[in-house]
């Protein structure tokens, strides 16, 4: 990129979305070509609260992520290019983007980045394919109890062999006691 001197309004543009670049968990790159405004706006709302559609201009948006240190982008920036910033669960936003991309197929993903790194809009579908934060975690929790009771299983098992043994002992004296008598 020339290191041409930018004007005011550009230059708090560029450093406006430099900060949304470092402060988002992942950006989301799309085509809006040809959708309305109410679509738009409908796609705002699917996003939630946790993510930020705009449209961009692509030169500014390409310096603004050349000074977050994002590399791997710049051909995703030809045509009308919207960023959707994500700073909650970047899954959710994912499958916001591919459901409002399959019902509205003007809306093309072109790519993002995810943690500081460039993706393309295959893996974007791949995260929007994931469950979301909330499964997971319960998942986990569910897969560490199913483990506890297992060990703790294998842990009583000795105890209780244990005390079977013994009580067959008992048992098997009294029974030779009784023989005897």
């Amino acid at each position: 990129m020339a290191d041409k001197p930018i004007r005011a309004d550009k230059a708090s543009a560029v450093a406006e979305l430099t900060e949304n670049f470092r402060n988002s968990g992942a950006t989301v790159l799309t085509e809006y070509r040809g959708l309305t405004v109410a679509q738009l706006t409908q796609l705002r709302r699917a996003l939630g609260q946790t993510a930020t559609y705009g449209v961009a201009k692509n030169t500014l948006a390409k310096r603004a992520a050349a000074e977050a240190g994002i590399d791997g982008l710049d051909e995703l920036f030809t045509g009308p290019t919207a960023l959707t910033f994500v700073s909650g669960d970047v899954v959710e936003a994912a499958k916001g983007l591919r459901d409002f991309a399959k019902a509205n197929p003007l809306l093309v993903i072109k790519g993002g980045v995810f943690e500081g790194k460039a993706i393309t809009a295959a893996e974007v579908t791949k995260l929007a394919d994931l469950e979301s934060r909330e499964v997971l975690l319960a998942k986990l929790a569910g897969a560490m109890k199913a483990n506890l009771s297992k060990a703790a299983a294998v842990l009583q098992a000795p105890l209780s062999k244990a005390v079977r043994t013994a009580a067959a002992l008992q048992d098997k004296k009294r029974e030779q006691e009784e023989q005897a008598a």
